[in-house]
């Protein structure tokens, strides 16, 4: 996929747009045709969201309530930022795949956002993550027990709500939704330990960022055709699509969390590299060999044992981003991020669906990849 380009604020390169040729490809419409799939998951999969937080027990429903966005720390009504809403609108999209109204896919897309931010409460903890969309984490602002606590919540919350539909499909749905939760916390626990690690294979790295990400969007992208009614030929052939387009987005991901612009991100300059991430920049360009990379691997062998790592000066970190870019990391994930989605958009050839779903959803890959956030 061919992307203008455009310079951020540390003098980084950045991808903007996919090219009209691209867009001709796909079928797709403009930009406003993504926001308007991402307004339209929240918009339909919010209230259901909001019901199913308010069952929590006080104080767990306003910690959650924070951490959406909804308050503020002091309790007053936000507009916080909610996030991208990628899963809740595939999750619609994949209802209306199997023919389907889109508000079939609604308990599934809140079934999917839960498990989604259960893994954030988490992973902002372990990882030691102060801010997130713009503001602080709810480990900061409430505690790490509110954080645990209201993460557990929300992984509860996500069975449930598929369960009170008391079908056949939403039986079906909420294994594959476990499944996915299963996978998601296998590739947290990898990516952990991948930080105490010296070296990290680029197909280790692949399958901890597989499990991490793809598993839950694939949930997303065919749990709504399951509560559809369709069978598990489709479904598994729209997971094929989700898994890949989630390694394709965490590709960007990675990308961002060592040369993303902190304004869009809301996350720290270098973020990935100050938590040791073994993240696909970094695996590729220790893996690439040369004079950068073995530079790399010396400095990131040192500060694995460094006292004094959070210390470390923004040269110092922008030392290491130049030495992951001189290697080679940053060109060949940007690439791996293209050939994870043209894998996805090849994976929904075969399934037979609206065309403009199909070409929504080719959108929503082209998004994914090209974002800065």
């Amino acid at each position: 996929m061919s992307t203008s380009t455009t310079t951020g604020t540390r003098g980084e390169t950045v991808p903007t747009e996919p090219s009209a040729a691209t867009a001709a490809d796909h079928g797709q419409g403009d930009a406003a045709d993504v926001t308007a799939l991402l307004e339209r998951g929240r918009t339909l999969a919010t209230p259901v969201l909001r019901a199913a937080v308010d069952r929590l027990a006080p104080p767990m429903d306003t910690v959650a309530a924070y951490h959406f966005g909804w308050i503020d720390a002091e309790g007053r009504p936000s507009d916080g930022d909610g996030g991208k809403a990628v899963r809740p609108a595939l999750a619609l999209l994949s209802a209306e795949a199997a023919g389907a109204a889109p508000e079939v896919g609604v308990p599934g897309a809140v079934a999917v956002e839960l498990v989604h931010n259960f893994s954030l409460l988490h992973d902002d903890l372990m990882d030691g993550d102060e801010q997130r969309r713009h503001r602080d984490t709810v480990w900061k602002v409430h505690g790490p027990a509110q954080a645990i606590l209201v993460g557990d919540a929300l992984f509860a919350l996500a069975n449930e709500v598929l369960l009170e539909l008391d079908t056949v499909e939403a039986g079906r749905a909420t294994r594959r939704l476990t499944a996915a939760t299963r996978a998601l916390i296998d590739g947290q626990a990898q990516d952990i330990s991948y930080e105490h690690r010296e070296r990290v294979t680029v197909e280790e790295c692949l399958e901890m960022e597989g499990n991490k990400t793809g598993a839950l969007l694939a949930c997303a992208v065919s749990i709504g055709a399951v509560l559809g009614g369709a069978d598990d030929k489709t479904a598994d052939t729209l997971e094929k699509y989700g898994y890949h387009l989630g390694l394709a987005f965490q590709a960007v991901d990675d990308l961002l969390g060592i040369w993303g612009d902190p304004e869009a991100t809301g996350k720290q300059t270098w973020s990935d590299l100050r938590q040791r991430k073994k993240s696909l920049p970094v695996v590729a360009a220790l893996a690439a060999g040369g004079p950068a990379s073995e530079e790399l691997g010396r400095l990131l062998a040192a500060d694995a044992k460094a006292n004094d790592f959070e210390n470390f000066s923004e040269a110092e970190f922008a030392h290491r981003a130049a030495l992951i870019e001189k290697a080679g990391g940053r060109e060949w994930t940007a690439a791996e991020a293209r050939r994870q989605h043209t894998i996805a958009l090849q994976a929904i050839e075969s399934v037979a669906m609206p065309e403009r779903v199909r070409a929504q959803l080719a959108a929503l890959a082209d998004f994914v990849v090209v974002r800065k956030r």
